[in-house]
Formats: C-alpha cells, sequence, structure tokens
C-alpha cells in the first residue's frame, strides 16, 4: 500500500473538475461547507483551522482530502477525500458540495476519481461511506458509484462499500497530473 503523505500531494484531472489540495487562499470558497468531526465552522477563522487540522491529519498518514475545483476557473465547489485512517486497506470517503453546486453531477465525478486513486495509487482493497437513511441525495450518489449497503447501524446510519475486485472496468475518466 502506498498511503499519505506523499511526496507531492496527488491531484487528479477528472475533466471538468481538478481534486486538488485546499490552501488559505480557497477559505472564502469552503467556510460554508466546513467541517471537522462533525462540527461546522461559524466564520473563517474556524475554517482555516479546521484547514490547518485536516493537514496535520494528512501528514500523520490518516486521511487525504481534497477541494473538488472547477477545472477553468479553479473555484472551489466542495471536497471529498478519505477520513479515519486505512486499517485492514480500507478508506472511508467523505464529501460535501457547496449548496450552489449540487445536483450537476460533479460529486460523482469527483468520487469516481477518488476510488480510482484509493484503489490503483493507495492500494485499498475496499471502499466504504456512511449516510443516513434520511440523506436520500447521499444515498443515490452512493448507488450511482454502484456501492452497496452492506449494513444498517444505530441511528439510521447506513454503511455502504464497493471493493476492488468489482471496481470499474474502465478507468480511463481520470488521469493523475502529479
Amino acid at each position: 500500500m502506498s498511503l499519505p503523505p506523499y511526496t507531492d500531494y496527488p491531484t487528479l484531472n477528472a475533466g471538468a473538475i481538478i481534486l486538488r489540495q485546499i490552501g488559505p487562499q480557497d477559505i472564502d470558497d469552503i467556510i460554508e461547507i466546513s467541517f471537522y468531526d462533525g462540527q461546522p465552522a461559524a466564520n473563517a477563522a474556524e475554517a482555516l483551522d479546521m484547514l490547518r487540522r485536516i493537514h496535520h491529519d494528512y501528514a500523520a498518514g490518516d486521511s487525504i482530502h481534497w477541494g473538488i475545483a472547477d477545472a477553468d476557473s479553479g473555484a472551489i465547489l466542495g471536497t471529498c477525500g478519505y477520513y479515519r485512517g486505512f486499517a485492514n486497506a480500507s478508506g472511508e470517503l467523505g464529501c460535501v458540495m457547496r449548496p450552489a453546486y449540487r445536483g450537476r453531477g460533479i460529486m460523482t465525478l469527483a468520487l469516481r476519481a477518488a476510488i480510482e486513486f484509493g484503489f490503483s495509487a493507495m492500494g485499498l482493497e475496499r471502499v466504504t461511506a456512511v449516510t443516513t437513511r434520511q440523506n436520500g441525495s447521499a444515498i443515490r450518489l452512493l448507488e450511482r458509484l454502484q456501492m452497496e449497503k452492506v449494513a444498517a447501524r444505530e441511528n439510521d446510519v447506513l454503511e455502504y462499500a464497493f471493493m476492488k475486485t468489482i471496481f470499474y472496468p474502465n478507468k480511463a475518466f481520470i488521469s493523475r497530473d502529479s
């Protein structure tokens, strides 16, 4: 397995979007979608502190977090990545999209790129995601990605998984820039 941190932060090109490292210059784009340990940022200072903690988690090898940038403007439209470590060659995906960009297929492109990177570059064998029964948009997204519901947990939490052995036969939808 080849897990974070990497010599060069991976940038993934998925056509209309690019998955790239988020920096302090992106704070205005991500304040409304900044979360850490389930808590939202209330302002730019809190979002910047959360970003520092996310970078610390990456440096410790416990996560990788990308900004989903518009390929033309560079603006951050959302975020996605792997969280909570990589025990047993497994990675848990998480994502959030700015409200103005939801429903356009952007997150589907982003998560396909992240899944492909997880399997091909990181050496993961399993990718998981969790959501609640009430989050119909997330459930439809995970099903579009061909993830299967594998567990129903307490508090209406659902776990979905995707195994490397049934990964997309056509991986041509993404290229790794670095």
